[in-house]
This record gives structure tokens, C-alpha cells and sequence, in this order.
């Protein structure tokens, strides 16, 4: 059998394709990527702020952490802690004051005690919207404002220019920099988990689970050594909402990140082409492949359990048949999910999929949920028949074919 290494390019051979075609980023004007108003949930949220028909306290750093958690439907348990010094705000960044990720399908929070807050918000037009808030003042109103930093590192021509999330894997040494990096700008659920959570606290995870977290290294006379730093040992506990860095949270948060990178370059791709055209139809098999986790990464022996908080709020918002079946109901023995079609389907990246590009990946998937399709023989029937059962009763604006019985 080949080893996980040997596979990923496979993974990752669409869209290392689609980028070597010439890049079309989001400084093009016909994106509208600064002058198009947007609508992404963070945005809302503030036109909401400004009108008055929100209010958000600003008393002190954890009141508005947590009532922008509130406010925005991220719930804290879904807290990530990384303490390399892969944010703007390299200077507060180390392995005693990691900084703190949070996030749901559409939006996602970075926050560096001491320091401002950091939010991702997925726009289906325009992408990742990057914005900056000030540090609280109390009594004041919060200052905000779209950030145009952030695109040296989330949005580089080497990977398209398009406007997306990105993930790192590097272990630091204890001031915080990168010493040993992995992973490169590859993103998803086919990375071998040996080459995640570098730089990263991984909590929950058990015996047996291999990564690159919870590691400095320290440079000795004899050399770099790597180091265990297990998390609370360097930082305290009571500076973060929650006690966890958890290993479900990481895994789903990874596979999130890979389906709106490839989502928001499909859609920057494909929006002005017509829907015969070849590079509608290479982008819809890309994203095929992994809205139903054809190269998805299995779970090292033994599966994970994922802390209890954190497996209730995700599974707050599922959309099921009837009270039957979700797509967001879990496996976690050798795989992610119980029925292999991803939950991001309900999300604002693909919302946002271009018309011509929407249909035509709906129709292939209809094909392959309804007879066998080479390329997707993992999936049984009766769990094709099940996905297209859940899709049917909860997802909106399926072609004329998907009510045929």
C-alpha cells in the first residue's frame, strides 16, 4: 500500500493544475474585491452595531471576546491555541501566551491576550474579508476596520491570489519563530496527519496519535532538540474561555479550511465563464472529489473521541432528515463523518458558487449519489442513497433531476 506521503499529491493534484494557470486575484476589478459592499456575517454584524440594533460591550478583553463569540454563533469551545509566530502580531505570539482560534462554517476569530482581535469572515461573493479591532476601551464603542495587511499572507500569487485561509505547520523555538516547518501551502483533509499542528497545542488527542504539536524546539549546545511543551505548562489556563485545544476541533477546522480555499478559487475562476466551458468543468470535479472526501486522510488507529463540549455545539446545528440522519453526524473511527458528503454544502463559500459552476457540480454529484461512478467506489449504496436522501429535505436550489425518484 503506498504511504500517506506518496498519495497526497494525488490529493492535491487538481488544484496544484488549476494553479498553474495564470493567476486572476483579487486585485482584478471585475471581482470587486474593495469596492463591491460586502455581506459576509462579520459585516452584518457591524452594520447592525452601527445602526443600533446590536450592542456589544467593550468593558475589558475576555467581556469582548466572549460577546463577540455570542454575537457572531462561534462557540468557545471550538477554541484552537497556536503559539508560533505566524500572525501579524508576531510580537505577543509565543509558547506563553498563545494566541486563540475560533470559528464556525462562515467566520473565524483570532485573538492574542494583550493584544487586537483578528476576524475571517466568509463573504459568498468575495471570499475571506479580513478585519482588525482595536483593543477594548472601556465605555468606548469598538473600532473595526477591513484589513488590507492580511492579503501578503492570505491571499499570494504563488497560490492564485485569491482570497482564502491558510493554515501552518511549523514547530517555533521559544521566542516563537519558525525553526522546522511542514506542509507548505497545502491545506485539507488529505494532509497525513505526521505533518499537522506544528507550532500548535493539541489537546484530547490520546496515546498513539501521531503530529507535530505540543513541541518547541530548543537550541542547545548540542544542537536542536525537540522539546515536549504540554499545554498549560508555559501560559495560564484562566486567560482563555476554555481549557482545551482540542483534536476534533483541529481536524474539522482543517477540512473547513480546505473546502472554502478551493471553493473561493473556483468561484474567482469560473464566475464570468459559461457553463460548457473546460474550466467549469475541471473546478466542479475538484471540488466533487472533495465535498465527498475522496482522498480524505483515515484517523490513526484507535479513531479520536473530541472533547463532549465542543461535539455538542457543532451538532447544535445540524440539518437532518426528519429527525433522522445529518451530514454532520460523526464517525471518528477511521474516518471524519458517518455519511461522506461535507456539512460546508449549507455553507456561504458555496452559496456563492457561481450559477454555471453550482449546477453543474449538483448535477455530477446527483450522478454519483444515484448509480456507481468510477473514482467514487468507497461510497456504498446505501450510503449514497442516504446523502442524497439528507440533501434532498435540507439543501435549497437543486436541479429539476434531484426530484425524480
Amino acid at each position: 500500500m503506498p504511504s500517506p506521503r506518496a498519495l497526497l499529491p494525488l490529493a492535491c493534484l487538481g488544484l496544484a493544475a488549476v494553479h498553474a494557470a495564470e493567476p486572476v486575484g483579487f486585485e482584478d476589478p471585475r471581482h470587486g474585491y474593495f469596492t463591491q459592499p460586502p455581506r459576509d456575517p462579520f459585516s452584518l454584524f457591524t452594520q447592525a452595531l452601527a445602526s443600533g440594533a446590536d450592542s456589544l460591550s467593550t468593558d475589558n478583553e475576555q467581556t469582548l471576546l466572549l460577546g463577540l463569540l455570542s454575537k457572531l454563533k462561534i462557540p468557545a469551545s471550538s477554541q484552537m491555541l497556536v503559539f508560533s509566530a505566524t500572525s501579524f502580531q508576531t510580537g505577543l505570539i509565543s509558547a506563553r501566551n498563545p494566541r486563540a482560534i475560533y470559528f464556525n462554517e462562515d467566520t473565524y476569530l483570532g485573538h492574542v491576550p494583550g493584544g487586537r482581535v483578528e476576524i475571517i469572515s466568509i463573504d459568498p461573493d468575495l471570499g475571506a474579508v479580513f478585519y482588525l479591532l482595536d483593543r477594548p476601551a472601556p465605555g468606548r464603542p469598538i473600532g473595526f476596520a477591513r484589513s488590507e495587511r492580511c492579503m501578503n499572507c492570505h491571499a499570494p500569487k504563488r497560490t492564485g491570489g485569491f482570497p482564502g485561509l491558510v493554515v501552518e505547520s511549523m514547530i517555533p523555538g521559544p521566542s516563537g519563530g519558525g525553526e522546522r516547518s511542514y506542509r507548505g501551502d497545502l491545506s485539507g483533509h488529505a494532509l497525513p496527519f505526521f505533518e499537522r499542528f506544528g507550532g500548535w497545542h493539541v489537546t484530547g488527542e490520546g496515546k498513539g496519535f501521531p503530529h507535530q504539536g505540543n513541541l518547541l524546539i530548543d537550541l542547545t549546545r548540542a544542537g536542536r532538540q525537540e522539546i515536549p511543551v504540554p499545554p498549560g505548562t508555559l501560559f495560564d489556563w484562566r486567560r482563555y474561555p476554555a481549557k482545551t485545544s482540542d483534536v476534533l476541533a483541529h481536524v474539522l477546522h482543517e477540512h473547513q479550511v480546505g473546502f472554502i480555499n478551493r471553493c473561493v478559487e473556483a468561484t474567482y475562476r469560473t464566475r464570468r465563464l459559461e457553463a460548457n466551458d473546460p474550466q467549469v468543468q475541471a473546478q466542479a470535479a475538484i471540488l466533487l472529489r472533495y465535498l465527498l472526501f475522496a482522498e480524505e486522510a483515515p484517523l490513526p488507529p484507535g479513531g479520536l473521541d473530541g472533547d463532549p463540549g465542543f461535539k455538542a455545539d457543532f451538532l447544535a446545528t445540524r440539518r437532518a432528515l426528519g429527525t433522522g440522519p445529518s451530514l454532520k453526524d460523526f464517525d471518528l473511527r477511521t474516518r471524519m463523518f458517518r455519511y461522506r458528503c461535507s456539512y460546508m454544502i449549507y455553507s456561504q463559500a458555496f452559496a456563492g458558487l457561481p450559477p454555471a459552476l453550482k449546477q453543474t457540480l449538483l448535477r455530477r454529484l446527483e450522478e454519483v449519489l444515484t448509480r456507481q461512478v468510477p473514482g467514487y467506489d468507497y461510497l456504498p449504496a446505501a450510503e449514497r442513497q442516504t446523502i442524497r436522501e439528507i440533501l434532498r429535505a435540507t439543501l435549497p436550489g437543486l436541479p429539476p433531476e434531484w426530484g425524480r425518484i
